[in-house]
């Protein structure tokens, strides 16, 4: 069967309602064709075929792009994430997303229920750059050299593009009580900082770094490159201050982080680390 031809002035009402609308043709509700073309919605039905599709087809043939034809779902989590990394948590609203996405706002709640369930969305989509557990999963690893590796880790994870991790620990120290993003935290804290603890703890053990309660450790473990991530926007702003490189800087921080805290092996034992 072949498809059903598309009258002309149709494919010319489709892209004017998307003009009018700030809307891919894609995205254009049917009743706003409809009525961009002056007839009804069933009579723009019939006319199409039954089908929606035929029309965005014609609108393609014509030489417009009629949109991208992604689910709302995925259109919203990427939009919500270039919105949170150019403006920060402030600027996730349903409504700067849906304009961003080229959604409606009824249509993501369709699709995630709420602001805080799209919020979870993003980070579950973007994640994979926060996981540090590679770095520590070679238990006999030389520990100045675990500790270097781990520290570029943080570094990528707190600098990974969009800048997710900053803009919601940023957020989380102005409004602490924000239960949205108390949720957060116990997803992303453990993508973050999966094992450290348990491997500081080993660490102690082992007789490689003070016996130091482990949460003291892990401040002075996350603390400095932490806090050097969050500012470093700002600070490259500042006129006359030149920083370090990012790996200038986990250099720097985890030569800090060694000398602070490493013991020397037994007498013992040859010196094979730090």
């Amino acid at each position: 069967m072949s498809a059903h031809p598309v009258p002309p002035e149709l494919v010319d009402a489709a892209v004017r309602a998307a003009h009018r609308l700030g809307k891919d043709v894609s995205d254009v509700p049917v009743l706003a064709i409809a009525k961009e073309a002056g007839i009804s919605r069933s009579t723009l039905l019939r006319k199409l075929g039954g089908t929606r599709h035929q029309l965005d087809e014609a609108v393609r043939a014509s030489g417009v792009d009629p949109g991208r034809r992604n689910p709302v779902s995925e259109r919203a989590i990427e939009a919500g994430a270039r919105l949170i990394a150019e403006h920060g948590l402030t600027g996730l609203t349903l409504e700067a997303v849906a304009a961003a996405a080229r959604c409606s706002v009824h249509s993501l709640y369709a699709a995630f229920g709420g602001r805080d369930e799209l919020l979870r969305a993003i980070f579950e989509k973007y994640a994979d750059g926060l996981d540090v557990g590679e770095a520590l999963s070679d238990p006999d690893r030389d520990l100045a050299e675990t500790v270097h590796l781990l520290y570029r880790r943080l570094a990528q994870g707190l600098d990974h593009r969009p800048r997710l991790a900053p803009a919601m620990i940023a957020r989380l120290l102005a409004q602490p009580s924000d239960d949205g993003l108390k949720q957060l935290t116990e997803l992303v804290g453990p993508r973050l900082l999966n094992g450290v603890s348990e491997w500081l703890a080993g660490e102690v053990t082992r007789g490689r770094i003070r016996d130091l309660p482990v949460p003291i450790l892990m401040h002075q473990l996350v603390g400095p490159v932490l806090h050097h991530f969050l500012l470093r926007p700002v600070s490259e702003l500042v006129p006359g201050l030149v920083l370090p490189s990012m790996e200038e800087s986990c250099e720097y921080f985890a030569d800090a982080f060694l000398r602070a805290v490493a013991l020397p092996p037994p007498c013992d034992q040859p010196a094979k680390e730090r």
